[in-house]
């Protein structure tokens, strides 16, 4: 039996340090809290939760969200942040939209309205030590944002009172209007009785009737900016007066080179003109200065950010730039094309002397850090995080270098991740997000890419790879990636074609280099489907993207096939003893359970034949193959659960030697078994970065140089984060 070793990267320690004190501060994820594990006893496990807005203890150390749909606010124990644990929830009696933390309180709006047209709500005041309500000030409508002054003199409350959806296409007006709610406060009590009203109606030139405040935000003057999303306007006004001061339209901006159609193709040549910004988010920068996400809700959303005076003049409009990165980072969600990335949530903070702004992408799930260059510059970009599935609530902990990201989406039902709170920490190094990303294209705008789903390497150059996408896309595209950076650098794409045009009709699950040049890709198919089934391929591929050759499985063994098909490619030997070794991801129906196909294909007589490979059992959900790699004499395999986070317990790589291993002619009922031998549990590696264990583990190469990779599926952003990562093994070797 051979041993098998995968040592890691060798790394030279000395002088790190100093290097390191030398290197800009970044911030890195250092943990990921799932809110499921803070449930109160007797919850539901099953039932959805959500972290969706998310304040600190002043000293950093407890944070407070809001889950709406358990109508509680959790509470995490963050004296480690590294290693957040559950603190508790406190009931409310109702939804909860927002909560801010002052002294030893959290003051959290609630919503409990009998309908959209009867809007009602309080501001429950919580008292975190003993995680008990104890006083409720009625507000008698809808609250939607929170925020405290910086001197806890004020609480502003954005009373949106929404619009039905389902009423007239959602159109506005629909009666009764929002209003600026505020209290004093003293110490973080509250005197309900205290409570102030400003009326923001007859100000917008859109449904002025109907307010619909959406968000505030409170200077070191007191002075309060509120967006009113669906109206596109924006109004500043005193706390100490009670009075508005300034108040105009958000505006327009036409976007050119972005995508907008939802046809699996990310196609950055589309114009939107005139479209409204329609702010969600807001954060002062200064005094003087504000930032709106413009996420839109009604009619607008321009994609991005803008930094305004509080006179309603534009310093700054980012226009379509978020999105570019998103499309360079694999986050560009194509099925949301009438606002796309949606930008939603903002924060500001000063971390040793500089001002940064964050952006939050709720539909890209990025989180964009710019650094502020003061009035009448352009931020400066300086990295994108992870932010879990939907970031909504974004929080800034400048005394403890964190930053930290409430992500409101659960995709539990569906196999997906929960809601997750993510946490991040500012320190000098490099940034480990993103892992792979693309370059410009020949038009100047970055390469699109996203769903990689198998990975090949070419034989001569060392850190040169190619990729393919699979069909979350319409368009099937092979990549050239180089990995001698880092991140990793998609520097081309190639559409396969058909006479000429984009190939349709294909599911791209592995690729591998032909020894005389070109690709072999797989196509995974479909039987199953109601509607136009489709079935595996093997292609032959030219160096251009051309399809040469269509190769489908012979007539008999398609027969047999369910939806769980081609899952990757390779190829050994050469001339007439060429093989193309076809891995099937799971049993198809003539197969013994916990036994797939290996297929082998020699092009040179056109016969099929196949082993069969032993896999592991499921404790939950199915085991199947992901990737399948010549190499050493043999090949190597991603074996992997469907399960995603803690539930993950099987991502691993194994081989199977082709010593003396013969396949059987399609058909035999005794096709040899090969004997599989782990090589390295993938888990580990997933769940470095610190972020929760992707489910789909799809890809794996080894260059010329000996160096491994793997590299995972985001699905195409569609029920996921987008992350992919990008992961250097480091080298493989086999000691006999």
């Amino acid at each position: 039996m051979r041993a098998l070793l995968l040592s890691g990267i060798s790394l030279a320690v000395l002088g790190v340090a100093c290097a390191e004190a030398q290197t800009p501060p970044v911030f890195n994820r250092i943990a990921t809290f799932n809110v499921v594990d803070n449930l109160p006893a007797g919850a539901d496990p099953a039932k959805k939760t959500v972290s969706e807005i998310i304040s600190a203890s002043e000293d950093g150390r407890t944070l407070v969200y809001t889950d709406s749909p358990g109508e509680r606010i959790g509470i995490i124990d963050m004296a480690d942040p590294a290693a957040p644990k559950p603190a508790g929830t406190v009931a409310l009696g109702g939804e909860p939209t927002s909560t801010v933390v002052i002294g030893g309180k959290a003051l959290v709006g609630v919503v409990t309205s009998e309908s959209k047209a009867k809007p009602s709500g309080f501001l429950a005041v919580v008292d975190l030590a003993s995680k008990s309500v104890i006083e409720k000030c009625e507000l008698g409508g809808q609250p939607d944002s929170l925020a405290k002054s910086p001197d806890g003199k004020f609480l502003a409350i954005a009373i949106e009172n929404e619009r039905d959806e389902e009423i007239n296409d959602g159109a506005i007006p629909q009666l009764p209007g929002g209003n600026l709610t505020y209290f004093p406060l003293n110490n973080g009590s509250v005197d309900c009785a205290a409570k102030k009203v400003i009326d923001v109606s007859d100000l917008a030139a859109v449904a002025p009737e109907d307010p619909e405040p959406e968000y505030v935000d409170i200077n070191s003057r007191n002075e309060v900016v509120l967006t009113l999303q669906e109206n596109n306007h924006i109004i500043v006004a005193d706390l100490n007066t009670g009075k508005v001061v300034s108040h105009f339209p958000a505006g327009t901006v036409t976007l050119e080179k972005i995508d907008t159609k939802k046809d699996g193709v990310i196609d950055l040549s589309g114009t939107m003109k005139d479209v409204p910004r329609e702010p969600d988010a807001v954060q002062w920068i200064d005094d003087e200065r504000f930032v709106t996400a413009n996420e839109g809700d009604w009619k607008g959303g321009t994609r991005g950010y803008t930094v305004f005076d509080k006179t309603g003049k534009v310093l700054f409009e980012s226009g379509a730039a978020p999105e570019y990165e998103a499309v360079r980072l694999g986050h560009y969600p194509d099925k949301r094309n009438k606002k796309g990335i949606e930008m939603e949530g903002a924060e500001t903070a000063t971390f040793d002397g500089e001002k940064l702004l964050f952006l939050g992408s709720e539909r890209g799930s990025l989180v964009f850090v710019y650094r502020d260059k003061g009035a009448g510059a352009a931020p400066e970009f300086l990295q994108a995080l992870p932010g879990g599935v939907g970031p909504e609530g974004l929080l800034a902990i400048p005394s403890r270098n964190l930053f930290v990201t409430a992500s409101e989406t659960d995709l539990r039902e569906d196999g997906g991740i929960g809601s997750v709170v993510t946490i991040y920490q500012r320190a000098p190094g490099k940034a480990a997000y993103p892992t792979i990303a693309s370059v410009n294209g020949a038009d100047g705008l970055p390469i699109w890419w996203s769903a990689l789903s198998g990975l090949a390497a070419d034989a001569s150059a060392p850190g040169k790879l190619y990729t393919v996408n699979d069909s979350a896309y319409a368009q099937a595209r092979i990549y050239s990636v180089d990995a001698t950076s880092a991140p990793a650098k998609i520097t081309a794409a190639t559409i396969l074609t058909r006479d000429g045009q984009p190939a349709k009709g294909l599911d791209l699950e592995g690729v591998a280099v032909r020894p005389q040049g070109g690709f072999w890709v797989a196509s995974e198919g479909n039987p199953e489907k109601k509607e136009n089934p489709t079935q595996n391929l093997l292609l032959r591929v030219s160096a251009t993207g051309a399809i040469e050759e269509e190769i489908a499985l012979p007539a008999e063994l398609a027969a047999q096939a369910t939806r769980f098909g081609f899952e990757g490619v390779t190829v050994t030997g050469s001339g007439a003893d060429e093989t193309v070794w076809i891995a099937v991801q799971r049993e198809w129906k003539d197969d013994e359970k916990g036994f797939v196909k290996l297929i082998a294909y020699k092009p040179a007589d056109k016969s099929f034949g196949y082993v069969r490979y032993p896999l592991d059992k499921a404790d939950k959900g199915w085991i199947g193959l992901s990737e399948i790699t010549a190499s050493n004499g043999g090949l190597f395999l991603i074996e992997r659960d469907n399960q995603i986070g803690p539930k993950a317990k099987v991502k691993k790589l194994t081989y199977v030697s082709l010593k003396d291993v013969k396949p059987a002619p399609l058909g035999s009922k005794d096709a040899p078994v090969v004997t599989k031998t782990m090589v390295r549990d993938l888990i580990a590696d997933l769940a470095a970065p610190k972020g929760y264990v992707i489910e789909k583990v799809e890809s794996f190469a080894i260059d010329a140089n000996g160096t491994a990779y793997i590299v995972t599926d985001n699905d195409g952003v569609d029920g996921s984060s987008g992350e992919t990562q990008f992961v250097n093994l480091g080298k493989i070797e086999l000691k006999m």
